[in-house]
């Protein structure tokens, strides 16, 4: 539907938000309008690499790139004497334009690169949080791919990004008072997210404090029943457990079906919708010839990646086959409670180990005589138990966190959907 059909729909129906506050339910029917009428944008600097400042000096102005929007962002860059025009203040808000096209950036000052637009808007009709939440909707963000291109890098022109269509309510008001209410929302869940981090830290502080230092025989601190009852044993991985590595029917392709009566195909991938250390889903199925070709694994059974993320291990919420980016772990039940060994092996006395024994391979990965000459301490059965119930309580708690974050950003996307009326589909 073009701009034009959009408008003329408006006036026929009425463009209302399926839930609105009771002082503007009278207020009539929102109003579409294109970008084109009520913004003006900028497109940024790009300053070379070599030309940027890696410390702030007088005059120097904090230099904004698609870099600086990362959470994994450790290098800051700043740039000298730039024109006004792209200049920022914490008022204004920019938008990528490019790589990562659609990503919002506010509160923050400086000067900022090409890939990026400042968009001006007329502030006597939009209110900039209003307008910062509709660029942030679902199906705004949709519009904005769709007019950026379906390239390998999406880019967004000027005249695209005019394109763009906004439904506004009649009074100014109505905007402040759904971006209040967002703020709010937010709020709370950033205050619940510092929760989790918290909960996250005293977690990493306990495995530091219940596990021995690398080269140490005993924790910092151990529960009073135990101690008494000196050094922990210390020995060689292949001392106390077998390694038994996945393996893939080759081409995997005549093997991979869509039955659901197919037998799970574990891969590495599947982890990033374990809950904490478990594994409960897959995304895909293999078919029974070719879990005859692979190894197969049983519920309850832990699982070591031996490339990518390698070294992290799981527990099996299901069973199925595993390929051969994974170890499963046996017989080590004799030496191990699997709780224990499950925390032990995700500790950085474990991790670190990894790395170092890994280092300088040119793929990073680890092998089974990698994973063999790591170091495991060793207490005893009765004491394993017991740090395994201290650290699974903490694990609970950082889940119920987690998951009440997730409702929290549920219960957000929701009202977004509600208190906007969908127009960029």
């Amino acid at each position: 539907m073009t701009n034009k059909q959009k408008l003329a729909q408006s006036e026929a129906e009425g463009i209302v938000p399926a839930l609105r506050f009771p002082e503007f339910l009278n207020d009539g029917e929102w109003k579409i309008e294109t970008f084109k009428n009520i913004t003006k944008i900028n497109q940024g600097l790009q300053i070379p690499i070599s030309e940027r400042l890696t410390e702030k000096v007088n005059e120097s102005h904090f230099y904004i790139t698609n870099e600086f929007l990362k959470a994994t962002c450790e290098k800051y860059y700043y740039i000298k004497n730039p024109p006004k025009s792209v200049l920022c203040n914490k008022e204004e808000v920019l938008m990528t334009r490019t790589g990562n096209t659609g990503q919002v950036v506010t509160n923050v000052e400086g000067a900022f690169h090409n890939n990026f637009f400042k968009i001006d808007f007329d502030r006597k009709t939009v209110d900039k949080d209003f307008l910062v939440y509709f660029l942030r909707l679902s199906q705004t963000q949709r519009k904005i791919l769709s007019y950026a291109g379906a390239s390998t890098i999406p880019d967004l022109n000027h005249s695209d990004f005019y394109r763009i269509t906004i439904s506004l309510p009649p009074k100014k008001e109505e905007q402040q008072k759904i971006a209040t209410c967002l703020s709010s929302l937010d709020e709370v869940i950033t205050a619940e997210t510092e929760k989790l981090d918290l909960l996250q830290d005293h977690k990493k502080g306990l495995l530091q404090q219940l596990f021995p230092a690398e080269g140490e025989t005993q924790p910092k601190f151990r529960f009073p029943e135990f101690k008494d009852d000196g050094d922990w044993e210390v020995d060689n991985f292949s001392s106390y457990i077998k390694l038994y590595r996945g393996s893939s029917p080759r081409p995997i392709s005549q093997y991979t079906t869509k039955d659901e009566n197919g037998v799970n195909w574990i891969k590495i991938g599947d982890t990033k919708n374990a809950n904490g250390f478990k594994i409960s889903s897959v995304e895909e199925k293999i078919t029974a010839l070719g879990a005859k070709k692979s190894r197969k694994v049983k519920r309850g059974e832990l699982i070591l990646a031996n490339s990518m993320s390698y070294g992290a291990t799981y527990e099996l919420d299901l069973e199925g086959c595993i390929y051969d980016g994974w170890f499963v772990l046996r017989e080590f039940e004799e030496s191990f409670d699997k709780n224990f060994l499950l925390q032990l092996l995700n500790s950085d006395y474990l991790q670190s180990q990894y790395k170092r024994l890994a280092a300088g391979g040119i793929v990073q990965n680890i092998s089974s005589e990698i994973v063999y000459a790591t170091l495991l301490p060793k207490p005893s059965l009765k004491e394993q138990q017991k740090i395994a119930d201290c650290l699974s309580a903490a694990d609970a708690l950082i889940e119920a966190q987690a998951q009440k974050i997730e409702q929290l950003q549920e219960h957000k996307k929701g009202l977004l959907q509600q208190l906007f009326p969908n127009i960029n589909g």
